[in-house]
């Protein structure tokens, strides 16, 4: 169980024979039999075989009035989502611009819905010759009383003060976090990963370190680490272990679930009040040379292995 804090401050049938005889070449007088008139017409056709060809076939037919498939090309993008990204407007917006035939792609007018744009494509949106933008990501050790939400008044600040001078780009954060919360917290502009890691059968992993406000029992640990229902949903525990040199009440937990309640949620199932949550790992992200209330920006190879999870 140490292992946790430890990773937590470091980062058919067989074929018969006919049966005829060697020697047959003497005519028989006798009529044949039935049976042997049946064989003389030649196998039974198999339907199940003459099922599978059809079946085959289908797949590889070129069905009327279709038009073929063009091969995906890597870092392909639809052209709203393309728009969209350059601020231009909403992809539903690019829509009716697309319709219109005010888009042109590499001169030529797209009014295709779903038209895919490669890279290296110039993209003119109503007269203007669009840049995409390019994406952000920014990685926040939190400290208390910021919060995610836009919504909890004038006393709790929001965390994109923290990060306001790292990109002039649009940016959200990746899940949420409330004001006593702290520890890591990833902001980007990739749409496509903020949804990724929203999922809940998303596969990255995350350690957190919990205070409660008494030890926790050990038979109340082994239960958390068989798993648990909150709310009708099964909660997958990967690991649970005591903080090594710590009181019994810090608490490492690692699991998949980005979803902050949850991880409060556990602990309360079983009667502790939770003092502090703090994230120490996110998805391989640690919180090694990142001060609380620092950002930094990830490394290439960090978003290679965000976007492989």
């Amino acid at each position: 169980m140490h292992k946790l804090w430890i990773n937590m401050n470091n980062k058919q049938g067989n074929n018969k024979g006919t049966g005829a005889r060697a020697n047959s070449s003497r005519p028989s007088s006798n009529k044949p039999k039935p049976a042997m008139q049946k064989r003389a017409q030649g196998p039974k056709k198999v339907k199940t075989t003459t099922k599978v060809a059809e079946v085959a076939t289908d797949k590889v037919e070129k069905k009327p009035n279709q038009a073929p498939k063009r091969p995906k090309v890597k870092d392909e993008i639809r052209l709203n989502k393309y728009i969209a990204n350059s601020g231009a407007c909403s992809r539903r917006d690019a829509d009716i611009y697309i319709q219109s035939g005010n888009v042109k792609v590499n001169g030529i007018p797209v009014t295709e819905m779903g038209y895919m744009v490669k890279p290296g494509d110039v993209v003119n949106f109503d007269g203007a010759t669009l840049i995409p933008e390019k994406k952000e990501y920014i990685l926040l050790n939190k400290p208390k009383n910021f919060t995610t939400a836009l919504d909890e008044g004038q006393e709790f600040r929001n965390v994109l003060e923290l990060v306001k001078g790292s990109t002039t780009s649009k940016i959200g954060a990746v899940g949420r976090m409330d004001k006593n919360t702290t520890g890591l917290l990833l902001f980007t502009n990739d749409t496509d990963m903020i949804r990724k890691f929203a999922l809940p059968n998303q596969k990255s992993s995350k350690i957190y370190q919990v205070s409660l406000d008494k030890n926790l029992k050990f038979e109340d640990l082994e239960k958390i680490s068989k798993g648990l229902v909150l709310d009708g949903h099964r909660v997958y525990i990967e690991e649970v272990s005591y903080i090594e040199n710590e009181a019994k009440s810090e608490i490492g937990l690692k699991l998949k679930s980005s979803n902050v309640k949850v991880v409060r949620a556990i602990f309360e199932h079983f009667k502790y009040d939770v003092l502090r949550i703090d994230r120490v790992a996110f998805a391989g992200l640690t919180k090694k040379n990142l001060p609380r209330g620092n950002w930094r920006m990830l490394t290439e190879q960090e978003i290679i292995n965000l976007k492989n999870m």
